[in-house]
């Protein structure tokens, strides 16, 4: 059975789901999840919520699905352990180090990897398979056809996301709130830099193309798909940052559809709740132009009317759906919104009214136009259904009883509920009736008073043998059923160990630093010749969610999991930043998967790259081979979407050069064949200065996108020149470069 898998990012959203009909709810930590902005849940919190879920066979994940510091990993398989005590179902993770800590540590824990992982493909999801992974979540931009190939190749649980928030960028791809806001997305406290307002900057002719929310994706919506999902596993609601009301409509509406009893109404009513506008996504082939909503970043509500007379501080507002009294609204007057609580309605006489269906007035000091749109963006009476929802048991649980009575006895109830078996015993001896004897009746009325538990009276037996039972009595031996049967169901899962085994340590011998360099095209490849790099990333670069796999020879850098999965028999490999690497046990489950060498991600400072090369010569005895990026234009987020496209430049778009534009500066736009994107930093990332203070690192890569080929040749030359002590002058520009995070701590 398909799982409906609900977003809780605190009790009453867990509840909302729950009372809803979720199949399963995930949630977050106050640490290592990625939402970092959440309520989220502490230990005692999540020993509640694990308790409410597990009674109602609803199965509970948590979310630690960010990159691991170092100095954070003792704290990390800490918690892990913790979870694993109060027994969760299974926690979905990104950093291998938890992943692997899971896989070798717990046998009734799941790992389940996250979708920030970016496994999109066949190969990503068997590397997995073969690692340990009990499911896993694919990227947002697979396509459904592509989701049923490897559902039927790998075999494993696959979950997918149906609704909810998207990010332009591929999950776990995106280095943009980071570099520019300093709080990292890898670590859940991501600053939203795809709600921003942007130029694109046609360069070639400088001029701009117009300013929007260019980068602004809609919200995913497959109600109308779903049935076409039945092979997924699990079909995955995003929403841990929402109200429990937004909780609440979307879950029941999935839960009708999978059910078959959602009607066109239903459907409507999933945009009676937060929605940026709705897409059907890259899952089931939206046109990339239509992925994006770029007027508006936010919530958008839904049509109702628009303004048809202006007199004086009142408008006529002629509707197209209902407008009651205590909803909210929004004008759109001149691309700017007018925001407000309809406290005050009324007719065409003056009157006030409760609510409207053709024509209403309403008074605002705000001045507006005939031809504003009305959009209404909370529907009060069905905010106040939805907030009945919230705490309801959606389902309830069978409760048989066989009820063994005799005059001189003891009472003797044999209950089974919850797939338990339970007997009840009284302390007292049953005494004979002399007029009225219980009967089967009073027994059950006493009995299915249940309203405040998960259960419903099913099926009692029960001879009559002339006995009297106190109705005191048989309430009290109810509530010790109800007790005895949810702590044998919490009881019931079990939380075992595994048996570690020692290690294999992989060390390397440490070498004199070298030059690496990656290009973007011939002249930039032909210049690193020229230049004596030996190293030189170009054609042979196989690039995470780019899984075009061809046979190739000689070394790779390899970006995703797939291509590792794809090449490891056949051609030695580098991996590339986008693993998101900070960690020393990360490297190291990299070289035991066959990797030359690591690139350590941007995301790291200059004392936390020190950390990991000391844990991993402390854990193995001998050096890490790793490598580090320490020029170029980063490449801040790499997407499926193109913005060119959407602002009608497809075709043209490789005789011009673009970016985007805001208060902090401009980022090039780098398209490639496949009509993919790379959005570049503007600033030039430059450790040029501090390469002779760089111990530990054997290759010092200089990334090339945007330069020509002489500036290639003065970079390699300046380069070069630090690394051999030969140049000893600055060449850090404060203007025009930045050292990333180099000097400072990214949150």
């Amino acid at each position: 059975m398909t799982e409906l898998l609900a977003p809780a990012g605190n009790m009453e959203a867990l509840k909302a789901a729950i009372s809803n009909g979720c199949d399963a709810v995930y949630l977050g930590m106050q640490k290592f999840g990625a939402r970092a902005y959440s309520s989220n849940f502490d230990l005692e919190s999540l020993q509640e919520a694990v308790t409410y879920a597990h009674l109602r066979d609803v199965k509970l994940y948590v979310t630690m699905n960010t990159i691991v510091f170092e100095n954070e990993v003792e704290e990390m398989k800490e918690q892990i352990r913790e979870l694993n005590e109060i027994g969760v179902d299974g926690i979905i993770v990104q950093d291998l180090t938890a992943f692997d800590y899971i896989v070798k540590n717990f046998v009734d824990m799941e790992a389940h990897c996250s979708t920030q992982m970016g496994i999109d493909d066949v190969d990503g999801t068997l590397l997995f398979k073969e690692l340990g992974a009990k499911r896993v979540v694919l990227s947002r931009e697979v396509k459904i056809e592509t989701v049923k190939e490897i559902k039927r190749v790998a075999d494993i649980p696959l979950e997918i996301f149906i609704h909810g928030a998207l990010c332009v960028s591929y999950s776990g791809n995106c280095l943009m709130s980071g570099l520019l806001g300093n709080r990292c997305a890898n670590r859940g406290r991501c600053v939203g830099s795809c709600r921003k307002e942007y130029d694109l900057i046609d360069k070639t002719t400088d001029t701009s193309l117009g300013k929007s929310y260019i980068l602004s994706t809609k919200d995913l919506n497959t109600i109308d798909y779903i049935h076409d999902l039945n092979e997924v596993d699990s079909l995955k609601i995003e929403g841990r940052m929402k109200a429990p009301t937004y909780v609440a409509n979307v879950v029941s509406k999935y839960r009708m559809a999978l059910d078959h009893k959602i009607t066109a109404e239903d459907k409507e009513n999933l945009k009676k709740t937060f929605n940026r506008t709705f897409t059907k996504g890259y899952l089931f082939h939206e046109d990339k132009r239509n992925i994006t909503n770029i007027l508006k970043p936010n919530n958008f509500g839904y049509e109702i009317g628009t303004i048809s007379k202006v007199i004086k501080d009142t408008y006529e507002i002629t509707l197209t759906r209902p407008l009651n009294q205590n909803d909210t609204i929004r004008i759109s007057h001149n691309n700017e919104d007018v925001n407000l609580t309809v406290a005050k309605l009324y007719n065409k006489d003056g009157d006030l009214i409760n609510t409207a269906d053709d024509v209403c007035y309403i008074k605002v000091k705000e001045k507006m136009s005939k031809g504003d749109v009305v959009y209404k963006t909370k529907d009060y009476f069905y905010h106040k259904e939805l907030e009945a929802s919230l705490e309801k048991e959606f389902k309830r649980f069978n409760l048989d009883i066989r009820v063994y009575a005799y005059p001189g006895s003891k009472l003797v109830i044999e209950a089974e509920g919850l797939g338990c078996n339970y007997s009840y015993e009284s302390e007292e001896i049953l005494g004979e009736a002399i007029n009225n004897p219980t009967t089967k009746d009073q027994v059950i009325k006493q009995i299915s008073r249940l309203n405040d538990t998960i259960f419903e009276l099913h099926q009692v037996d029960y001879e009559e043998c002339n006995a009297f039972i106190p109705a005191k009595l048989l309430n009290a031996a109810r509530r010790d059923i109800v007790l005895g049967l949810y702590d044998l169901k919490l009881n019931s899962q079990q939380k075992r160990i595994k048996a570690v085994k020692a290690k294999e340590k992989i060390s390397f011998a440490p070498v004199q630093p070298y030059l690496t360099a990656s290009v973007t095209n011939q002249e930039q490849y032909d210049a690193c010749v020229s230049c004596g790099i030996k190293e030189i990333y170009f054609d042979n670069v196989v690039r995470r969610n780019q899984n075009d796999y061809k046979e190739q020879e000689g070394q790779l850098l390899i970006g995703g999991y797939g291509g590792i999965h794809h090449y490891r028999e056949t051609n030695p490999f580098v991996t590339d930043y986008s693993l998101n690497v900070i960690n020393a046990t990360s490297c190291y489950e990299l070289y035991k998967l066959g990797a030359k060498r690591v690139t350590l991600s941007y995301e790291l400072n200059k004392s936390q790259i020190e950390d990991v090369i000391n844990a991993y010569v402390e854990e193995n005895d001998g050096y890490p081979a790793l490598e580090m990026i320490v020029y170029g234009k980063a490449p801040l987020m790499f997407t499926k979407y193109c913005p060119m496209r959407k602002m009608n430049q497809c075709r043209i778009c490789r005789t011009k050069s673009y970016e985007l534009k805001d208060e902090q500066g401009t980022f090039p736009i780098l398209s490639h064949e496949d009509c993919t994107a790379t959005i570049l930093n503007g600033k030039m990332l430059n450790l040029l200065d501090e390469l002779p203070d760089l111990k530990g690192i054997e290759a010092l890569r200089l990334n090339f996108t945007v330069e020509s080929k002489e500036q290639v040749v003065n970079v390699i030359h300046m380069a070069s020149g630090k690394l051999n002590g030969s140049m000893n002058n600055a060449v850090f520009n404060q203007e025009t470069d930045t050292r990333g995070h180099y000097n400072k701590e990214i949150v």
